[in-house]
């Protein structure tokens, strides 16, 4: 059972320590993000020490028979104490979630040496990659090796099964708090491993054998362990998602404002305040300067609104299929149309207000929307006016 369910748990840590090794050298140096590197890491290394085949190999290197047991459990300890290290700083202020790392990381390294010392007094003269556990149960070195690996996994299972619970009813992020949760339901499901690992220890006491619910302890360790990196990795992966929608939909956006703005910044070339041929590589600013600049195109355009024409306007954009917000966007936009029309001719007499003058537009993304909407709608006149001032930028 442990040779097939290892190789998906290794593959799964393995990936996720290359997509956060990424992250790392791209520069991002999040105290938090570097632990959870490691975790997996670790997590990934105690999978492949404990294949058979590596198992077996690593014995013949170092000459000591399960030599492999210490190494992949010593991972394993370590991860425990990086994982807590990670919550800390998901949960903590930097400073007190700094000291509270070096606790735990020196807790860990501390249980890893006791386990060292204790294995050390074994005799193990047989390699027993298969059922280790089982075959020196009866081993009193062993036994207080294993009760000490076992008692730490487990509080570590329990500390973390409570820390995320009760963090992820306080977080406001929803996918922080749903991969707390599925952290806490993979620790739970380990604690069924260390519970029949427990019981080896007293079945060897009172006479009694666990070996058939050997298989049942892989189960529960492995994929118990793999909840619980799906669920640290479960933000990291929910924001790079969203970070990268929230990309192409600002780009769909610019593009959709791109003839809007052309018209408008073609008559009115001083609302331009930044030239728009200087990439900023930053797209948020690029769409809010956009929005900007056309509602300064709208205010200078305001002299040559005429009434007659948002009147005619909302007769021919009164379809009753259209909704409210999109009748308002239509008839602004034909009045954007028309405004650049006749400035050709002067001001009006008695100017009209825009359509969507008193439209709720008071937040930056109501308003874009609102614009992608006019946007939508407009339709650049055939033959432009040509600006009262010199084509430029203002600085």
């Amino acid at each position: 059972m442990k040779d097939i369910l290892h190789p998906l748990c290794l593959a799964i840590a393995g990936t996720g320590f290359l997509l956060l090794l990424r992250d790392l050298r791209a520069g991002r140096r999040d105290p938090a993000l570097t632990a959870l590197a490691f975790t997996y890491l670790f997590s990934a290394l105690s999978y492949a020490i404990s294949l058979t085949p590596i198992w077996v190999r690593i014995d013949a290197v170092f000459g000591v028979p399960n030599i492999a047991v210490p190494l992949a459990q010593g991972c394993v300890i370590l991860v425990f104490g990086l994982q807590a290290t990670v919550l800390s700083y998901w949960t903590k202020p930097a400073a007190e979630a700094a000291r509270r790392a070096q606790w735990l990381l020196t807790a860990a390294i501390t249980v890893i040496l006791l386990m060292s010392l204790l294995f050390v007094m074994l005799t193990p003269v047989s390699q027993r990659p298969t059922d280790f556990t089982l075959y020196y149960a009866h081993d009193p070195a062993f036994q207080a090796y294993l009760l000490l690996y076992m008692c730490t996994y487990t509080a570590a299972e329990i500390y973390l099964t409570r820390v995320c619970l009760k963090y992820a009813r306080e977080i406001s992020d929803p996918w922080i708090s749903r991969g707390l949760r599925l952290i806490a339901v993979g620790a739970v499901v380990t604690l069924g491993y260390s519970s029949i690992r427990l019981s080896a220890i007293l079945g060897a006491l009172f006479h009694f054998s666990v070996k058939p619910l050997e298989p049942y302890a892989w189960i529960c360790g492995d994929i118990g362990a793999t909840l619980t990196q799906i669920g640290y990795f479960t933000p990291i992966v929910a924001t790079s998602l969203l970070a990268a929608r929230s990309h192409r939909r600002e780009q769909h956006q610019y593009q959709k404002l791109e003839l809007l703005w052309q018209a408008v910044s073609a008559a009115e070339p001083s609302i331009v305040l930044i030239d728009p041929d200087k990439n900023s590589r930053d797209l948020s600013f690029d769409l809010y300067r956009r929005i900007v600049e056309i509602r300064d195109a709208q205010i200078e355009l305001r002299p040559y609104l005429d009434p007659s024409v948002r009147a005619l306007a909302g007769r021919q954009r009164a379809a009753w299929w259209r909704p409210r917000r999109h009748r308002i966007a239509a008839v602004t936009a034909d009045q954007i149309r028309a405004a650049l029309l006749q400035r050709q001719h002067g001001p009006a007499l008695e100017p009209a207000t825009y359509a969507d003058a008193a439209l709720n537009t008071s937040t930056p993304r109501k308003d874009l929307r609102h614009l992608v909407r006019v946007a939508r709608y407009f339709t650049a006149p055939t033959t432009m006016p040509e600006a009262e001032c010199a084509p430029g930028v203002r600085t």
